[in-house]
């Protein structure tokens, strides 16, 4: 059937025609276009997909109950339903920043490996049960420190390197049964020809020679010049991977002979500006640049809002406490495309731009199936986050396509007046089509969540789990530099058996400046009178420092300079009270008596400009004055990448 959905952002809200409703088209007159084989056809198409991670961007989605986080699943992955995602990309942990939180490492020291922990494994699975097709890529961002053998560079010991992802994708076929089907060198700090030969040796050597390497994540340049000239890095790299390319692509990267990936893209607020930044590259990448796959950044908003880059996901899912998710405009975008093509379906030469603006491409099985997908975005609708978009214009348009080649009889449907192999449309501004011989499109739903909450104000979390829990990281705690993990304490069956343990003792190979402490944020970034406490244990004797903090104004890649009010007790009887993680603005200080290997009850309150505390149940400050910030998450963390436990954590919000 000869099919409609559009999207009319110019009016602000999605207005849809959708797949099931027949389109009635009176033939006029319009700028002509052919759809034709018989020259032969363009590229393969390698499909759509998304990225979690880079960092930390599906956390809050684990922590949804069900219905919820099924159905958020579904509207992502599930076939001819929502997005119908065709690739699916992750991080591979690397115990550090790497945007909006760490991910933990299957290998936090050499001689320690675990591979179910973090979330990605997880989500991983829901994809191929939903998709057994969906292809899966692997790339890591940043490496614990032992992989850089204390610099701050992974490829000096590269075999080191190399045997570390490799390991990865070991353990998600041993662990999982997941095939990772290709593998990514990033980027501008880590694309080293030795490591990726070395890289590409070690996969063989494993017997994963099915598994192909994007390289290098980056720009089209230096990595195009380099495959060019080196014959040996030629047959390693199976994909030429730049990210953010503005649809475009260049000579060399064309003569390369090279598949050619938008590996990341996207990057944008997800409303109908957004959906059309979306809409627009998803045509144009191919158009312009000649990529046939577009991967987002990210695939859905699952991190607290604040944090950098908020909403930038193809839907927003961030709120596990009240259930609430929103099913945003990229995800039906996507599906004009991921709905009615498959990877390996094969592009036309005659695909381009229209004389009054806008683009068009079309697709075809190879056996009878053709699937045509216009977008006419203006400029203003469809400004992506990055590269910058020079101005241009579109106005609405009547287009007649020619269908030749093996397509002149194509069947659309008996509603549709095509005539000796052509049809027409008018195209308004702002409007993505789809016209497909494909009939089993659909606008997937479920019935609406419940509605949007804010954090409860009343908190608590024992970290209490009996067994393995299902998941390393307790609900709702975003870890922005470390990793804080569920421990369970077999020598010591006290009160505080299982417990929340900081597990990175070495500074990790960074993506970027992470703090010297480490801290995991939770709550509601505009509490501003609270307290809270909570059980701590310093495991570093003399050295060891741990903090409970409210107010927490930062996060992601600016966490350095995080301000606050932070409350620290340490292992040499000491205590501070900062207002920032750096530890630079002092607000107090005395002695505690605190020491290592001892359980102790932290509480912080803060009430307007005034915050006390109680060390035990005994008051150790109060009235200390403070301006800023007037309002943040809470925080807990360590005063170095250290060992300690916390337990009994909770939060009482007054407002």
């Amino acid at each position: 059937a000869l099919l409609k959905a559009q999207v009319r952002m110019n009016i602000g809200n999605q207005c849809w025609v959708f797949w099931g409703i027949f389109l009635y088209i009176s033939v006029c007159l319009g700028v002509d276009y052919d759809l034709d084989d018989r020259t032969g056809l363009g590229r393969s198409f390698d499909g759509i997909g998304a990225l979690s991670g880079g960092g930390a961007t599906s956390r809050l989605l684990v922590n949804y109950a069900e219905p919820y986080r099924s159905q958020i699943l579904d509207y992502l992955f599930k076939p001819k339903f929502g997005a119908s995602l065709q690739i699916l990309k992750v991080e591979i942990g690397g115990d550090a920043q790497t945007t909006d939180g760490t991910e933990p490492s299957h290998m936090h020291y050499e001689d320690d490996e675990n591979y179910f922990r973090g979330y990605e494994w997880w989500l991983m699975r829901e994809a191929k049960k939903r998709n057994p097709n969906i292809t899966l890529i692997g790339l890591p961002w940043a490496f614990p420190g032992w992989v850089g053998n204390g610099e701050n560079w992974p490829y000096s010991f590269p075999d080191i390197t190399a045997s570390y992802v490799v390991s990865w994708i070991l353990g998600a076929k041993q662990y999982h049964d997941l095939d990772i089907d290709y593998v990514g060198i990033w980027n501008e700090r880590h694309f080293n020809n030795k490591y990726i030969k070395l890289l590409r040796y070690t996969l063989d050597k494993r017997g994963l020679e099915r598994v192909k390497i994007i390289a290098s994540d980056n720009l089209w340049e230096p990595i195009t010049s380099v495959v060019i000239a080196d014959k040996e890095l030629q047959d390693a790299v199976e994909i030429l991977g730049v990210h953010y390319p503005g649809t475009n692509t260049v000579p060399k990267a064309l003569k390369t002979g090279k598949k050619l990936w938008s590996s990341e893209d996207y990057s944008t607020f997800n409303d109908n500006v957004g959906g059309g930044c979306w809409a627009r590259i998803l045509n144009q990448n191919y158009v312009n640049g000649k990529m046939t796959a577009t991967i987002s950044w990210n695939l859905v908003s699952s991190y607290y809002d604040d944090l950098p880059f908020g909403r930038d996901g193809l839907m927003t899912a961030n709120e596990p406490w009240s259930g609430n998710y929103v099913v945003e405009s990229p995800i039906w975008i996507t599906a004009h495309t991921t709905q009615f093509t498959e990877p390996g379906w094969v592009y036309l030469q005659t695909v381009g731009h229209f004389t009054h603006g806008g683009s068009y491409v079309a697709l075809t099985d190879e056996r009878g199936n053709l699937t045509i997908i216009t977008e006419t975005m203006t400029h203003d609708h469809s400004v992506c986050i990055r590269p910058p978009l020079p101005p241009y214009n579109v106005t609405a348009q009547n287009v007649t396509f020619h269908l030749k080649g093996t397509f002149v009889s194509v069947f659309f449907s008996v509603c549709v007046c095509v005539i000796e192999g052509s049809f027409s449309i008018e195209l308004d501004v702002d409007e993505v089509y789809t016209f497909t011989t494909v009939r089993n499109g659909q606008r997937g739903s479920y019935p609406d969540p419940p509605s949007s909450a804010p954090f409860p104000k009343s908190y608590k979390d024992d970290f209490d789990v009996s067994g393995n829990p299902y998941f390393s990281e307790a609900p709702n705690f975003a870890d922005q530099t470390g990793v804080f993990e569920y421990f369970t304490n077999l020598t010591d069956p006290g009160p505080h058996v299982s417990t929340l343990r900081q597990v990175v003792t070495q500074r990790p190979v960074t993506w970027v400046a992470d703090a010297d402490q480490t801290i995991s944020v939770i709550g509601d970034y505009k509490w501003h009178d609270l307290m809270v406490s909570c059980d701590i244990y310093m495991e570093a004797v003399h050295t060891g420092g741990v903090f409970i903090a409210v107010r927490v104004d930062k996060g992601g890649g600016v966490i350095r300079s995080t301000r606050g009010i932070f409350f620290w007790v340490y292992a040499d009887g000491t205590y501070k009270v900062t207002n920032d993680l750096s530890g630079m603005t002092v607000l107090a200080e005395g002695l505690s008596g605190t020491r290592a290997r001892v359980w102790y009850k932290l509480t912080l309150t803060v009430k307007g400009n005034y915050a006390s505390a109680d060390l035990n149940g005994y008051p150790l400050w109060k009235n200390a004055v403070l301006w800023e910030p007037r309002h943040g998450w809470v925080a807990i963390g360590t005063s170095s990448f250290e060992l300690a436990q916390f337990d009994n954590f909770a939060i009482e919000a007054l407002a």
